[in-house]
């Protein structure tokens, strides 16, 4: 770092919670009063919240074991969630079937929690595939990379919500980062001119890449909203009942009519910005070790094992199911075979084009000129498939 980028970097790196901010576990794991938001926890089991804190854990478990799977060339890139598993589980255990997420590139829990496979988690981070999973069959969209898309891909899709008069929502998520983008504005912008029922989902993680937020913003994210004309709420993103709170108050708001909520989730990047990312070089570890004080799962474990849900039998219940579920994860990506070259031209257009058949014949004939035979076979394979 040169001192003219010192000069430049603000005296903090974080907007610190404030009073009116939406917290109902401390740091520490204790219970605080927060009547307003407790009706919207009525009705959690204690299965319900051992639920919640295996779905914390197990994910924290995969994004450990695709980072490894990165680090031994089994993946070509992996974007980690170190940190940020309240925000996406407590938001994630609040959706419906019904309701229809877009995310961006980090949100693995919140797949998890739709139901996508393990092995679809990782396909696309390994090469195989240009997308990871069949939308539609579990109400998400695939990882959008393009920062800030898809929170107009969720207005929109919640604007064709509207007009059916379906009872559902569209979710999008984004990062910090994100509200520094044109396409977001203008999410707002649409969101709030024909109250759409989407919710607009920041997970605050303090880093875009290398920046932090207070160097994109000198006021909280969430006091942007209301200058689009949309209600906003911040909330403890390390507090996974809070996050399952105000997601649920948000998603009725919308399904009922109310229009649009944006929602600041306050957490932290515990690990790098992608496995090609290094955050020592950024980040100062006093900082990272005053986040990692405030571990989303240690303050939940603690709340649990106080309150008699969550005992050492339990929790070695967790921790096996977590190591199966890795193990699978790890099986299914190792399995993964490359498919044929030529088949990248498939699914480009719904109809036959003859732009795209020219580009197969002219990507067949150069890799026939490597003399191998995999491209004559590839094309030949192809071929047959299409009769």
């Amino acid at each position: 770092m040169t001192p003219s980028d010192q000069a430049l970097r603000p005296p903090q790196t974080e907007h610190a919670l404030r009073a009116d901010d939406v917290q109902i576990l401390d740091e520490h794991g204790h219970r605080r009063a927060a009547a307003e938001h407790d009706r919207w926890l009525e009705g959690l089991s204690r299965d319900d919240l051992l639920g919640l804190y295996e779905d914390m854990v197990v994910v924290r478990r995969i994004d450990a074991e695709a980072t490894a799977l990165q680090r031994q060339g089994e993946l070509a890139l992996w974007p980690p969630l170190l940190g940020q598993e309240a925000a996406q589980i407590g938001s994630g255990r609040a959706l419906r079937p019904e309701d229809f997420v877009f995310s961006s590139y980090r949100e693995h829990a919140v797949a998890y929690t739709r139901g996508v496979a393990l092995v679809d988690l990782v396909r696309v981070w390994r090469g195989v595939t240009a997308s990871g999973w069949d939308p539609y069959a579990v109400g998400m969209a695939t990882p959008q990379v393009i920062i800030g898309a898809q929170a107009l891909h969720a207005t929109g899709y919640a604007m064709g919500i509207q007009i059916d008069g379906a009872a559902a929502a569209a979710v999008g998520y984004l990062g910090d980062g994100a509200m520094s983008q044109g396409d977001v504005s203008e999410a707002f912008v649409f969101a709030a001119t024909y109250q759409a029922p989407v919710v607009l989902f920041c997970q605050n993680n303090q880093w875009a890449i290398s920046e932090p937020v207070t160097l994109q913003s000198p006021v909280p994210l969430v006091d942007r909203a209301a200058g689009f004309g949309i209600p906003g709420v911040r909330v403890d993103g390390n507090d996974v009942l809070a996050v399952l709170a105000v997601t649920r108050a948000a998603l009725d708001r919308a399904r009922t009519g109310g229009g649009p909520t944006f929602i600041e989730a306050v957490t932290y990047r515990m690990g790098p910005h992608t496995t090609a990312d290094d955050p020592t070089r950024y980040r100062d570890a006093d900082e990272l070790a005053s986040w990692a004080a405030r571990d989303p799962i240690a303050r939940f474990a603690t709340y649990l094992r106080d309150t008699g849900v969550l005992d050492d039998a339990a929790e070695e219940r967790v921790r096996a199911t977590a190591d199966r579920v890795a193990a699978e994860l790890r099986a299914g990506c190792v399995a993964l075979e490359d498919p044929p070259a030529l088949t990248v031209f498939e699914h480009v257009y719904a109809e036959p084009h003859t732009g795209i058949d020219r580009e197969r014949a002219a990507y067949a004939a150069y890799l026939a000129g490597f003399d191998d035979g995999a491209a004559a076979d590839d094309e030949t394979t192809t071929r047959t498939e299409e009769r």
